[in-house]
Protein backbone atom coordinates (compact mmCIF):
# COMPACT_ATOMS: atom_id res chain seq x y z
CA UNK A 1 0.00 0.00 0.00
CA UNK A 2 1.87 3.08 -1.18
CA UNK A 3 -0.78 5.56 -0.13
CA UNK A 4 -2.59 5.37 3.19
CA UNK A 5 -6.15 4.30 2.61
CA UNK A 6 -9.30 5.00 4.51
CA UNK A 7 -12.11 2.52 4.05
CA UNK A 8 -15.70 3.33 4.79
CA UNK A 9 -17.81 0.25 5.47
CA UNK A 10 -21.45 0.61 4.55
CA UNK A 11 -24.09 -2.06 4.69
CA UNK A 12 -27.31 -2.88 6.50
CA UNK A 13 -27.52 -4.46 9.95
CA UNK A 14 -26.56 -8.12 9.65
CA UNK A 15 -24.43 -7.64 6.53
CA UNK A 16 -21.20 -8.58 8.34
CA UNK A 17 -19.62 -5.11 8.41
CA UNK A 18 -18.29 -5.38 11.94
CA UNK A 19 -16.94 -8.89 11.44
CA UNK A 20 -15.19 -8.01 8.19
CA UNK A 21 -13.81 -4.75 9.59
CA UNK A 22 -12.28 -6.67 12.52
CA UNK A 23 -10.63 -9.24 10.23
CA UNK A 24 -9.19 -6.64 7.84
CA UNK A 25 -8.09 -4.40 10.69
CA UNK A 26 -6.08 -7.31 12.06
CA UNK A 27 -4.63 -8.29 8.66
CA UNK A 28 -3.64 -4.76 7.66
CA UNK A 29 -2.67 -3.53 11.14
CA UNK A 30 -4.93 -0.48 10.83
CA UNK A 31 -7.63 0.51 13.32
CA UNK A 32 -11.28 -0.48 12.96
CA UNK A 33 -13.09 2.66 14.03
CA UNK A 34 -16.68 2.14 15.08
CA UNK A 35 -18.46 5.39 15.88
CA UNK A 36 -20.54 3.69 18.58
CA UNK A 37 -17.44 2.28 20.24
CA UNK A 38 -15.64 5.62 19.89
CA UNK A 39 -18.51 7.43 21.60
CA UNK A 40 -18.53 4.94 24.48
CA UNK A 41 -14.75 5.32 24.93
CA UNK A 42 -14.93 9.13 24.93
CA UNK A 43 -17.75 9.02 27.48
CA UNK A 44 -15.90 6.49 29.69
CA UNK A 45 -12.68 8.53 29.49
CA UNK A 46 -14.67 11.67 30.35
CA UNK A 47 -12.98 13.66 27.59
CA UNK A 48 -14.43 17.09 26.82
CA UNK A 49 -16.19 15.66 23.75
CA UNK A 50 -17.25 12.59 25.77
CA UNK A 51 -18.88 14.78 28.41
CA UNK A 52 -20.77 16.70 25.72
CA UNK A 53 -21.90 13.41 24.16
CA UNK A 54 -22.97 12.08 27.58
CA UNK A 55 -25.45 14.94 28.00
CA UNK A 56 -27.26 13.84 24.81
CA UNK A 57 -27.11 10.15 25.68
CA UNK A 58 -28.56 10.86 29.15
CA UNK A 59 -31.55 12.51 27.49
CA UNK A 60 -31.97 9.57 25.12
CA UNK A 61 -31.17 11.76 22.13
CA UNK A 62 -28.91 11.15 19.13
CA UNK A 63 -25.50 12.76 19.39
CA UNK A 64 -25.52 15.69 16.91
CA UNK A 65 -23.46 15.55 13.70
CA UNK A 66 -21.08 18.33 14.79
CA UNK A 67 -20.06 16.41 17.89
CA UNK A 68 -19.63 13.13 16.01
CA UNK A 69 -17.56 14.92 13.38
CA UNK A 70 -15.26 16.37 16.05
CA UNK A 71 -14.80 12.88 17.53
CA UNK A 72 -13.98 11.45 14.09
CA UNK A 73 -11.45 14.20 13.41
CA UNK A 74 -9.79 13.63 16.78
CA UNK A 75 -9.65 9.86 16.15
CA UNK A 76 -8.26 10.07 12.59
CA UNK A 77 -5.44 12.29 13.84
CA UNK A 78 -4.24 9.67 16.34
CA UNK A 79 -0.96 7.91 15.66
CA UNK A 80 -2.38 4.45 14.87
CA UNK A 81 -4.61 5.85 12.11
CA UNK A 82 -1.78 7.36 10.06
CA UNK A 83 -1.29 4.24 7.86
CA UNK A 84 -5.00 3.82 7.27
CA UNK A 85 -8.30 3.03 8.97
CA UNK A 86 -11.66 1.36 8.54
CA UNK A 87 -14.69 3.44 9.47
CA UNK A 88 -17.77 1.48 10.49
CA UNK A 89 -21.08 3.25 11.12
CA UNK A 90 -20.00 6.57 9.63
CA UNK A 91 -20.98 8.51 7.58
CA UNK A 92 -24.70 7.97 8.05
CA UNK A 93 -25.81 10.92 5.92
CA UNK A 94 -24.52 13.10 3.07
CA UNK A 95 -23.64 15.97 5.46
CA UNK A 96 -21.29 13.63 7.33
CA UNK A 97 -19.86 12.26 4.05
CA UNK A 98 -19.13 15.81 2.84
CA UNK A 99 -17.46 16.68 6.13
CA UNK A 100 -15.32 13.56 5.97
CA UNK A 101 -14.14 14.56 2.49
CA UNK A 102 -13.22 18.04 3.78
CA UNK A 103 -11.36 16.52 6.72
CA UNK A 104 -9.41 14.17 4.44
CA UNK A 105 -8.33 17.09 2.24
CA UNK A 106 -6.30 18.21 5.28
CA UNK A 107 -4.66 14.75 5.30
CA UNK A 108 -3.21 14.66 1.77
CA UNK A 109 -1.71 11.18 2.06
CA UNK A 110 -5.17 9.61 2.22
CA UNK A 111 -7.30 8.13 -0.46
CA UNK A 112 -10.72 6.94 0.55
CA UNK A 113 -13.01 4.22 -0.73
CA UNK A 114 -16.53 3.33 0.34
CA UNK A 115 -17.48 -0.33 0.38
CA UNK A 116 -21.08 -1.48 0.45
CA UNK A 117 -21.79 -5.03 1.60
CA UNK A 118 -24.84 -6.20 -0.31
CA UNK A 119 -26.96 -8.97 1.18
CA UNK A 120 -30.55 -9.89 0.19
CA UNK A 121 -33.15 -8.71 2.69
CA UNK A 122 -34.41 -12.22 3.49
CA UNK A 123 -30.87 -13.33 4.35
CA UNK A 124 -30.41 -10.26 6.60
CA UNK A 125 -33.67 -10.99 8.39
CA UNK A 126 -32.62 -14.61 8.92
CA UNK A 127 -29.19 -13.57 10.25
CA UNK A 128 -30.63 -10.94 12.59
CA UNK A 129 -33.30 -13.29 13.92
CA UNK A 130 -30.68 -15.95 14.63
CA UNK A 131 -28.38 -13.63 16.55
CA UNK A 132 -31.52 -12.50 18.34
CA UNK A 133 -32.15 -9.54 20.51
CA UNK A 134 -35.07 -10.19 22.81
CA UNK A 135 -37.15 -7.40 21.28
CA UNK A 136 -36.45 -8.48 17.69
CA UNK A 137 -39.07 -10.07 15.56
CA UNK A 138 -39.33 -10.19 11.79
CA UNK A 139 -41.50 -7.06 11.64
CA UNK A 140 -39.14 -4.89 13.72
CA UNK A 141 -36.11 -6.18 11.81
CA UNK A 142 -37.71 -5.40 8.44
CA UNK A 143 -38.56 -1.92 9.71
CA UNK A 144 -34.94 -1.35 10.86
CA UNK A 145 -33.72 -2.41 7.41
CA UNK A 146 -36.23 -0.07 5.74
CA UNK A 147 -35.06 2.88 7.87
CA UNK A 148 -31.42 2.00 7.17
CA UNK A 149 -32.06 1.99 3.43
CA UNK A 150 -33.94 5.30 3.49
CA UNK A 151 -31.15 6.98 5.43
CA UNK A 152 -28.20 5.36 3.68
CA UNK A 153 -29.28 5.38 0.03
CA UNK A 154 -28.26 9.06 -0.38
CA UNK A 155 -24.80 8.22 1.05
CA UNK A 156 -24.43 5.32 -1.41
CA UNK A 157 -25.49 7.65 -4.25
CA UNK A 158 -22.99 10.29 -3.05
CA UNK A 159 -20.03 7.88 -3.22
CA UNK A 160 -21.30 6.30 -6.44
CA UNK A 161 -21.36 9.73 -8.14
CA UNK A 162 -17.79 10.33 -7.01
CA UNK A 163 -16.85 6.89 -8.38
CA UNK A 164 -15.57 5.80 -4.99
CA UNK A 165 -18.16 3.13 -4.18
CA UNK A 166 -17.37 -0.57 -4.42
CA UNK A 167 -20.12 -3.11 -3.89
CA UNK A 168 -19.27 -6.51 -2.49
CA UNK A 169 -21.54 -9.53 -2.32
CA UNK A 170 -21.90 -10.11 1.42
CA UNK A 171 -23.98 -13.24 0.85
CA UNK A 172 -21.06 -15.65 0.55
CA UNK A 173 -18.70 -17.37 2.94
CA UNK A 174 -16.98 -14.85 5.25
CA UNK A 175 -13.55 -15.82 3.83
CA UNK A 176 -14.74 -15.02 0.28
CA UNK A 177 -16.06 -11.62 1.43
CA UNK A 178 -12.70 -10.90 3.10
CA UNK A 179 -10.86 -11.79 -0.13
CA UNK A 180 -13.11 -9.45 -2.16
CA UNK A 181 -12.52 -6.64 0.33
CA UNK A 182 -8.76 -7.23 0.38
CA UNK A 183 -8.70 -6.88 -3.41
CA UNK A 184 -10.41 -3.47 -3.16
CA UNK A 185 -7.99 -2.24 -0.51
CA UNK A 186 -4.95 -3.00 -2.62
CA UNK A 187 -6.31 -1.25 -5.74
Amino acid sequence: MTQAKGLIFLGPPGSGKGTQAEVLSEQLQIPHISTGEMLRQAIDAKTVLGQKAQSYVDLGELVPDELLLDLIEERLNQEDAQKGWILDGFPRNVTQATFLDQLLEKLPQFSEQAVNLEVPEDVLVERLLSRGRKDDNEETIRRRLEVYLEKTQPVLDYYRQLQRLHSVDGNQLPEAVTTSLSNIITL
